[in-house]
């Protein structure tokens, strides 16, 4: 959401506002920067759509990744959807779009951020089990497993967004611009401080720290397992994976730095600096939603040809120039295969 430093009026009698710390350049730029978020949603409908189509079209979601790649795809287009709310924010400097759907939109944004993370950590450690382990996963790897696990980040996920839900409200600024952001007054019977401080290792712990090491040692794993057994199928899997969650700790990362930095800013000037460059990595954590959904259907062999199906079924000419190979849904197996993507 967009970030404002400044001192605020609350109650109902004039106070005298201690002297800002101004943030108008790194917002300016953010405005100017957000008209991206319109091209970003777009997008990243086309993109996520195509991926939901080849499911819908191909697929049955009786493999453990199509069932992950799904929930993927729908926690994408979660965050996504806020996006153009946040755009006309910037793009007004205030907020116009009323209370409940600023704490709404705040959910979403969290609710997206945080099931994303998730879901690849989750997506990554399948692929541990599906190459490390590959004999005895089978049995471990039902749709039963699937589904509880999906249904356990969605739950983690949605309580994550309790703190933003509750601390996400409008407000009115001096100059009666309408801000929709952390309410930073006090709300009563609501110890803010401790809130505000758990909310901060949560994102830091279990949304930064934990997939990391989840995803470097799985990874470690899987190279040692793949190179030792000269596995060509399952590289092939695994580089597509790799390659989808490495951009997406290169995209997210330096964002979650720059916040954290943020919190503990000790001057005006560090404040200013920081504001940049938050402008800039938000935009390229943004990015990473509309573009990762090229690797799941350009990278993986699977899809695509499912993609060019696609194309030759829509536009019959294409067919001369367009190799496929024809694919049935009941042939599909209930199991996954080491080159299912």
């Amino acid at each position: 959401m967009e970030s404002t430093t400044l001192d605020y009026d609350y109650s109902e009698e004039p106070l005298t506002p201690m002297p800002p710390c101004s943030r108008d350049l790194d917002n300016r730029l953010g405005a100017r920067l957000s008209v991206l978020y319109y091209f970003m949603f777009f997008l990243s409908l086309l993109g996520n759509g195509l991926v939901l189509l080849i499911i819908h079209r191909f697929e049955r979601l009786t493999t453990v990744t199509n069932i992950l790649l799904l929930n993927l795809v729908l926690s994408s287009l979660v965050f996504m959807s806020s996006l153009p709310f946040l755009a006309v924010y910037m793009q007004l400097s205030s907020w116009v779009f009323g209370r409940a759907m600023c704490k709404l939109v705040g959910s979403v944004y969290y609710l997206g951020f945080y099931s994303s993370v998730l879901f690849l950590t989750l997506l990554t450690f399948d692929r541990h089990l599906a190459v490390v382990y590959s004999l005895g996963a089978p049995r471990v790897r039902s749709r039963r497993y699937a589904a509880t696990a999906c249904g356990v980040v969605w739950l983690v996920s949605g309580l994550a967004c309790v703190r933003p839900m509750i601390l996400h409200t409008t407000f009115r600024y001096m100059d009666n611009k309408t801000l929709c952001d952390e309410y930073p007054g006090v709300i009563p019977e609501i110890d803010l401080v401790q809130l505000r401080t758990s909310g901060f290792y949560l994102q830091l712990l279990l949304f930064l720290i934990f997939p990391l090491v989840v995803i470097v040692y799985c990874y470690v794993r899987i190279a040692v397992t793949v190179f030792s057994s000269q596995l060509a199928a399952k590289f092939r899997t695994v580089r597509l994976i790799f390659v989808i969650v490495v951009l997406f700790f290169l995209s997210w990362t330096p964002f979650n730095v720059i916040m954290l930095l943020q919190d503990e800013a000790a001057s005006c000037e560090e404040e200013q600096r920081l504001g940049f460059a938050l402008q800039i990595t938000r935009n390229m954590a943004y990015l990473y939603f509309c573009i990762s959904p090229i690797f799941y259907t350009f990278v993986g062999k699977k899809f695509q040809n499912y993609f060019r199906l696609l194309l030759v079924q829509r536009y019959p000419g294409l067919k001369r120039y367009v190799s496929v190979s024809q694919c049935s849904r009941t042939n599909m197996s209930t199991k996954s295969t080491p080159n299912e993507l």
